[in-house]
């Protein structure tokens, strides 16, 4: 299911354009960013609803669709598109008057949380992240080599949008085990693409500007936690050590059998990192060994 029920799901524009947004749950405030994935596609209920179901149980779980994914957009660019994705997240943080919260995000959204946290570090009380390069445009690998092959997936589906089958092969390499991705997953992803060629259009239109964010990370000194795939085809797992190589404070946890959306693959094993962390360096509520259907 990409949507959630209407009851969660909010509206904003913003003078980077329309954002969408999910308010689950009460608490201290928790700042979930979506992954990337096909554009237009995926969303933040899709990637998180699973770790939604816990979370919200200890935490106001605010969970942010990134331009042009989801329900936000569209919106035309042109400068490093995790510059705008911050902007927008900060806006949704003003307009819901949290002046500081910690942010979980994967893959896009993870990168967007290190823009947010570097360009307001008194907004982010903690951060975890994981399937990310630090930089848009992303960082240099060494041994994986660049680009990708997810990257190089995504490239081919965007000049044949509507294409089913290059849909279907960019989603089997995003996932460790590809009977996750059903024909009704497939067929429901065709539908919401086919009703939002505007995002399309709008990130076609678009150019995100290179940018590098790998050294800027010793400035951070919030808690990080990364997490991230052994299997993950897009960002190879060599991204989390490097990333754990600036930023000393972060720890990295890595699935095994996982590739590049832990939280929509192991979700059990995603929250149960959460909390501990958040418990850790949070302090909002008390820990209890659980299972995240409980």
């Amino acid at each position: 299911m990409l949507l959630a029920p209407s009851s969660y799901s909010h509206v904003i524009d913003t003078a980077d354009g329309r954002v969408h947004y999910l308010d689950i749950g009460e608490g201290a405030p928790l700042f979930l960013l979506q992954g990337w994935g096909p554009l237009p596609g995926v969303t933040g209920w899709w990637l998180y609803r699973e770790v939604i179901a816990t979370l919200s149980k200890h935490f106001r779980c605010i969970v942010y669709d990134l331009p042009n994914f989801g329900l936000s957009g569209p919106v035309v660019y042109n400068e490093p598109v995790h510059d705008v994705a911050a902007r927008q997240c900060i806006a949704v943080m003003d307009h819901l008057g949290i002046a500081r919260a910690p942010l979980v995000g994967t893959s896009m959204g993870a990168t967007t949380a290190i823009d947010v946290a570097l360009a307001h570090p008194d907004r982010v009380s903690s951060l975890v992240i994981g399937a990310c390069h630090a930089s848009t445009g992303g960082d240099p690998y060494l041994i994986v080599p660049f680009p990708s092959e997810v990257t190089r997936l995504f490239i081919e589906l965007k000049h044949d949008h509507q294409n089913r089958s290059k849909l279907v092969r960019l989603l089997e390499a995003l996932v460790f085990d590809p009977t996750l991705v059903s024909a009704a997953l497939v067929d429901e992803m065709t539908d919401f693409r086919a009703q939002h060629e505007d995002h399309f259009a709008a990130d076609f239109a678009s150019t995100s500007v290179p940018h590098s964010n790998l050294t800027a990370l010793r400035q951070l000194a919030m808690p990080m936690l990364v997490i991230h795939g052994r299997f993950d085809r897009m960002v190879p797992f060599e991204q989390a050590l490097a990333i754990m190589s600036y930023a000393v404070q972060a720890d990295v946890v890595v699935f095994n059998e996982c590739g590049h959306w832990p939280p929509f693959e192991r979700p059990y094993d995603f929250t149960t990192h959460v909390l501990r962390f958040l418990d850790k360096h949070e302090g909002q509520r008390e820990f209890h060994e659980r299972s995240p259907s409980a």
